[in-house]
């Protein structure tokens, strides 16, 4: 198992014993939609008939699942159309904008035990040893998740992860400078984005990232807001401007050990975590060190306020 993105936050305290954060999570125990829900979530074990609690070592690995029905819009509508054109044949006149609207809540409680269900499941991995947790999910989900994890462990003393230097600020001086940071490679992706009234954004793929195709960018003003990267040639990935990890992929060197593990399929997935946790867990020391090391929180928000009145300028 590998994570696709990564968001991480720093670990202040977990706030009890791994032998009872099962129960913690149970209080959110995933329990299916029913038919008059239109979504369900909560913790799921992450190996099929195990416990809500997966943990390697000092690693810990949990699960969060989220459920949806979906009903599509055509659907509704022609549903609402036939019910509307029933009601007016009934009443005399045209349906009013308010009488429509509760005809559509209508329509819409009795199709929903009708509806298509999608479901997702996310893994959340706590590392114990670097007091980071990794949430393979970005944007509002990574908020859905956040939530749940506070609610469930009533003790969960968690914060945003920030350094010394912006990750914008240091992606475009790496990019100025033709410089990567020790045991990184600047890869041939990136997005620079002008801070600017209007904010035009100019994307790259594919294309090689020097200072000649990229000086009268920079020159204008523009900062880089996402760059691919690789880490000692074993993990290629997207840095985002928010310091969270996209299309985040093992190569060749770490598929090779892969490939010595056992091929039971319990046994593989123990060595995959471990594999998995100990790169991972190595890159975000080496990226945090390439950003000038962690800052404390109150001068993280300073930063995050001095930061919001550049953009704004």
């Amino acid at each position: 198992m590998w994570f696709k993105n990564t968001t991480v936050l720093r670990l202040v305290s977990l706030g009890q014993r791994i032998d009872a954060l099962a129960g913690a999570l149970g209080k959110q125990e995933f329990s299916s939609c029913g038919s008059s829900d239109f979504a369900a979530s909560g913790w799921v074990p992450p190996r099929a008939d195990g416990s809500l609690v997966h943990v390697v070592g000092q690693q810990v690995l949990l699960t969060f699942c989220i459920e949806k029905k979906v009903l599509p819009g055509a659907v509704v509508k022609d549903a609402l159309a036939a019910r509307a054109a029933d009601v007016e044949a009934r009443q005399g006149f045209k349906v009013g904008r308010r009488q429509l609207k509760e005809l559509k809540e209508e329509v819409t409680r009795e199709l929903l035990p009708k509806a298509f269900v999608t479901r997702s499941k996310t893994a959340v991995w706590i590392d114990q040893v670097n007091n980071l947790i990794f949430i393979d999910a970005l944007g509002s989900k990574v908020d859905i998740i956040v939530t749940a994890l506070f609610r469930s462990i009533d003790q969960l003393a968690a914060t945003q992860l920030h350094c010394n230097l912006s990750p914008a600020a240091a992606m475009t001086d790496w990019l100025a400078s033709d410089e990567a940071p020790s045991y990184f490679t600047v890869d041939q992706d990136a997005e620079l984005k002008d801070s600017r009234e209007g904010k035009s954004t100019v994307k790259f793929a594919n294309h090689r990232l020097d200072v000649a195709g990229l000086g009268h960018h920079l020159a204008d003003g523009k900062r880089c807001t996402q760059l691919a990267m690789t880490w000692e040639d074993r993990v290629s990935f997207v840095l985002t401007s928010n310091l969270a990890l996209k299309k985040i992929k093992a190569l060749d060197v770490i598929k090779e050990q892969a490939k010595d593990n056992s091929e039971d399929r319990e046994s593989r997935f123990e060595s995959d975590f471990v594999l998995m946790t100990g790169e991972l867990s190595k890159l975000m020391a080496g990226l945090i060190d390439a950003l000038g090391g962690e800052v404390p929180a109150q001068r993280a928000r300073q930063q995050h306020e001095e930061e919001a009145l550049l953009a704004a300028a």
